[in-house]
């Protein structure tokens, strides 16, 4: 761990780039710091070292808010908060509730889950069936035949990704104007997840993409517009610039400066190909296996599946948002009023996030 390449550290850090680099940062983000007092009573004060290490640490937190000015996502980081350790949460309990799952419907897709108007679509290592109680029209489920949500593989990864391509495709010669296609992976009941045998989901809509994805094109195409540039290609060069960035081939993983929560990547890749997979699976592992991760949400933005009057070229082939829900044990939701309706409010510092995910 590096002390000195810390979210607490941004200003300082972007102010040791190079004059280009700092520009496009500025560009891309708006970076303000502030100070919250904290006045606690002496019967606290032994709980508060304990739990964070000096009273003084607790009485003076920096906080540091960083937005992005072209997406409009901000995120609020505390000093204090970014220092604590991650550690992963008992695995016994989680444990026992998947082996009495065992039996669920998705162990036995064929006779307890319904199929699609236009069938089933069986990969190597799962099995598609409709939602039941859908999303949108076209609304399914990628199965996968390992019923323990974490005990994924590259290959099962790869496999998942394909079945739902194909699902997709089925879907949009069933409904020509069915094009846009949204990949989701809920793992465990933290992420929205209400089975917990291992599976992702699968959309396909009419007339416009989702509203956040369209916001995102929208916002890129108009970065392209003012500055004829691209956003993306921007974005990946500020976080290789702070170091945040770690490439897999042509794909790059971003530890992202202004997460929804906790621990947030971005991937950023031509096309969903094996460097994509290999990327998709080297970030889950790293947090499962290094940063104590149990419950995260994967969601996949895709160019539509047939040709649209919308300018797609200005976002990328591929792109992956990958997150942590936070411990399975706390009865507390991870996502408040800040969230729903301000700013993210964050604990996991990106530097620590990126720092993971080194010799992948």
């Amino acid at each position: 761990m590096t002390p000195d390449r810390s979210i607490v550290r941004l200003s300082e850090m972007v102010a040791e780039l190079s004059p280009a680099d700092q520009s496009l940062f500025s560009r891309l983000f708006h970076v303000s710091t502030t100070v919250g007092e904290v006045v606690p009573p002496e019967s606290m004060f032994a709980w508060i070292e304990k739990q964070f290490g000096s009273v003084e640490a607790v009485r003076r937190q920096r906080i540091v808010k960083v937005t992005n000015l072209v997406t409009l996502e901000a995120t609020l980081y505390n000093e204090l908060r970014a220092r604590r350790p991650m550690e992963a949460p008992a695995a016994g309990d989680l444990e026992a509730a998947i082996e009495s799952s065992r039996g669920d419907p998705f162990c036995r897709p064929l006779e307890l889950t319904p199929a699609d108007s236009f069938g089933r679509i069986q990969g190597e290592h799962c099995l598609t069936a409709s939602n039941i109680a859908k999303y949108d029209g076209f609304h399914g489920v990628v199965i996968y035949d390992e019923h323990h949500p974490l005990h994924f593989s590259r290959q099962s990864i790869a496999d998942a990704l394909t079945t739902g391509r194909r699902w997709a495709e089925a879907a949009h010669r069933s409904d020509p104007q069915a094009a846009y296609y949204f990949f989701m992976w809920n793992c465990l009941w933290k992420s929205g997840a209400s089975i917990l045998h291992g599976h992702a989901q699968t959309t396909v809509s009419r007339d416009m993409p989702y509203g956040r994805v369209e916001a995102l094109r929208q916002a890129a195409l108009r970065y392209a517009t003012a500055y004829g540039e691209g956003y993306f290609a921007d974005l990946v060069r500020v976080h290789r610039a702070l170091g945040l960035a770690r490439a897999f081939g042509p794909v790059e993983a971003l530890a992202y400066l202004t997460p929804i929560k906790e621990k947030e990547v971005l991937l950023v890749g031509p096309a969903v190909d094996d460097d994509f997979v290999a990327a998709l699976h080297a970030v889950l592992d790293t947090y499962v296996s290094r940063l104590g991760v149990r419950s995260f949400n994967v969601a996949l933005y895709l160019p539509p599946l047939a040709p649209v009057a919308d300018d797609w070229s200005v976002l990328p082939g591929a792109l992956a948002r990958i997150v942590d829900r936070g411990d399975l044990n706390n009865k507390t939701a991870d996502i408040g009023a800040m969230e729903l309706y301000a700013a993210s409010v964050v604990s996991s510092d990106p530097f620590r996030v990126v720092e993971a995910l080194e010799g992948r």
